[in-house]
């Protein structure tokens, strides 16, 4: 295993931070407003968003920028400002790309990671934690090493994952949790760490795949793929999207009880859908081509009947 930077031996004022998602926002912020010196912020480049579109800043570039802090675009220039000092650390968080052999053994890394290693490596540890079912889940401070989130552990802490937690919501918790033991990691230091233990999973990155409804699956299990977002299904050959539903009460299933993918209920407001096991009430749908609106507008439009099917 190659040598990895020596972790600062004193309690650490000078940061270089490494983001680019809006989950990365908040802790720099935290940063700032803590007193430390984050003396450059390293994200990732400008992309173009939209047909034609003019080149847009990440969120953290933007947040940066609004803090009068120095980005960067280069792993490379965040080493070469950081050479020969040892009160410097790598802070690291949803950054998206991967940390060269050299960059590591220049310049010592922590990473906030959104699970509880080594449950979860990965591109969406969110995200895998809510579709598999987890009831926990939490927050570890880890060093940053040469493979994929396995480096040793500063701090952990775990929270539980309500049945009602969107991805949304569980990464507002879980940013503020982050925070916090990121604070308290960098005011109590690097002497002690845990080896990662426990069978380790993969969060690989969600693709469509995952959000395609199956609708001989559960209610349990669609419902899980409509709080990641995203989640969809086809009529009539166009994609909709469920914005946003609840499991459909025993009392309301039992009269119609339809085969999967049909549209039950149906009301001038709602409509339940028949599942493999149970059934789900939407609340907010995506038509093909339309912004979001609740079930009550959809159904105005669509114009829908006892017996219309959703399409897997």
């Amino acid at each position: 295993m190659t040598s990895l930077a020596t972790m600062p031996s004193t309690k650490v004022r000078r940061i270089i931070y490494f983001g680019t998602p809006e989950v990365a926002v908040a802790p720099l912020q935290a940063l700032v407003a803590a007193g430390f010196s984050v003396e450059l912020v390293v994200t990732r480049p400008d992309v173009r968003r939209g047909r034609g579109g003019e080149p847009s800043p990440c969120p953290v570039k933007r947040a940066a920028q609004n803090l009068g802090l120095k980005v960067s675009h280069s792993i490379d220039e965040a080493i070469r400002s950081t050479e020969n000092q040892s009160d410097v650390l790598g802070v690291v968080v949803a950054f998206g790309e991967i940390f060269k052999t050299s960059a590591l053994q220049s310049l010592p890394m922590i990473n906030v990671h959104f699970s509880l290693l080594p449950r979860w490596r990965g591109a969406a540890p969110v995200e895998r934690a809510i579709l598999a079912g987890d009831k926990t889940t939490g927050v570890c401070i880890i060093r940053v090493g040469e493979a994929l989130d396995e480096g040793e552990i500063y701090a952990s802490e775990e929270i539980e994952i309500a049945d009602h937690d969107d991805l949304s919501s569980l990464r507002k918790k879980l940013n503020d949790l982050g925070i916090q033991l990121l604070l308290q990691t960098l005011d109590s230091g690097f002497a002690s760490a845990a080896t990662q233990v426990g069978t380790v999973t993969y969060a690989k990155k969600i693709n469509p795949t995952d959000l395609h409804i199956d609708w001989q699956e559960s209610s349990s299990k669609i419902l899980r793929q409509i709080r990641v977002g995203g989640a969809f299904t086809f009529l009539k050959k166009k994609r909709v999207k469920i914005v946003s539903a609840s499991r459909a009460s025993a009392t309301q299933f039992a009269g119609e009880p339809g085969e999967p993918g049909d549209l039950v209920n149906i009301s001038k407001t709602s409509f339940d859908v028949v599942c493999g096991e149970g059934a789900i009430s939407v609340s907010r749908v995506q038509p093909e081509g339309k912004d979001q609106m609740t079930a009550e507008q959809w159904l105005n439009g669509a114009r829908l009947k006892p017996g219309v099917r959703l399409e897997s």
